[in-house]
């Protein structure tokens, strides 16, 4: 992927080839291949994960192995095992209420990763932006009286991103500065899966590699149907569980995906 900021996995406690291989399942579930079947060139993986195109190669055999991809002579990698999405025709629901601020708990947003960059491919198309356009690119990490809950990566458009600053991306957050620019969230389309902290999730949440994660991501939209933002959350699996509650009001922009509830630490279910 060129010109795409390289991920590098300076914290990794296992072998490269398997954190790559992770990180490109994760984003095969996600859907980010449902319209771009075929992956990025071996060259261009090697460039976004910093590693020799040998190493890229034992990640994607991985996948292979798998079922998920699949080599073709002359024309690359290409995805063959992309999850199933389900669409879901039961009207329309509003977004829960946080339910961290609900029980009257402290959140807090730490910022540590905000500056434009040309958006990576995947991120392009789902954004309806050219390839490399500049995208405002953000990282933060959310806790509840201390306690860690996710790692957002969150990507605007930098057209609709002048009015966002670190500071307002920490509070009130990317989505409301939007809204008080005048860039209002009509519909939201969101996509759930499950997967596994890599090391430099453990490192943000302080956890272990390896522990599940909730994964969402979520594309809001105006009422014109043009992409404002693309927001990535992985949550602490064991801190989360989804409910849905469906109603016939319209759909609102809310800090936190619809459906979502704190679960309450193993000690207070025992109590």
């Amino acid at each position: 992927m060129p010109n795409a900021a390289p991920v590098y996995y300076r914290f990794m406690t296992g072998p490269r080839f398997a954190a790559i291989a992770h990180d490109l399942r994760e984003r095969i579930a996600l859907g980010e291949y449902s319209q771009l079947s075929h992956l990025e060139s071996e060259a261009e993986l090697g460039a976004r994960y910093a590693v020799s195109r040998p190493t890229v190669r034992r990640a994607l055999e991985l996948l292979r192995d798998e079922g998920i991809v699949e080599s073709r002579p002359g024309a690359g990698w290409f995805v063959t095992g992309a999850a199933y999405h389900q669409r879901l025709a039961l009207g329309t629901f509003r977004h829960a209420p946080s339910a961290m601020r609900d029980a009257g708990g402290d959140v807090a947003r730490t910022v540590v990763d905000f500056a434009f960059r040309p958006a990576p491919t995947a991120i392009a198309s789902l954004l309806g932006l050219a390839r490399h356009d500049s995208v405002l690119a953000a990282q933060s990490v959310r806790t509840v009286d201390g306690e860690f809950l996710d790692v957002a990566h969150e990507w605007v458009p930098a057209a609709f991103a002048g009015g966002i600053s670190r500071d307002t991306a920490a509070d009130p957050g990317i989505w409301a500065t939007l809204g008080r620019s005048g860039r209002h969230v009509a519909t939201v389309h969101q996509t759930i899966t499950a997967g596994l902290a890599s090391a430099a999730d453990a490192e943000l949440l302080h956890t272990s590699p390896g522990v599940p994660l909730l994964l969402v991501r979520r594309v809001a939209s105006d009422a014109d149907g043009i992409p404002l933002a693309l927001s990535d959350h992985r949550y602490l699996a064991h801190r989360f569980a989804l409910e849905v509650e469906f109603h016939s009001g319209p759909a609102a922009a809310a800090v936190d995906p619809p459906g979502l509830r704190a679960v309450p630490p193993l000690e207070e279910k025992l109590s």
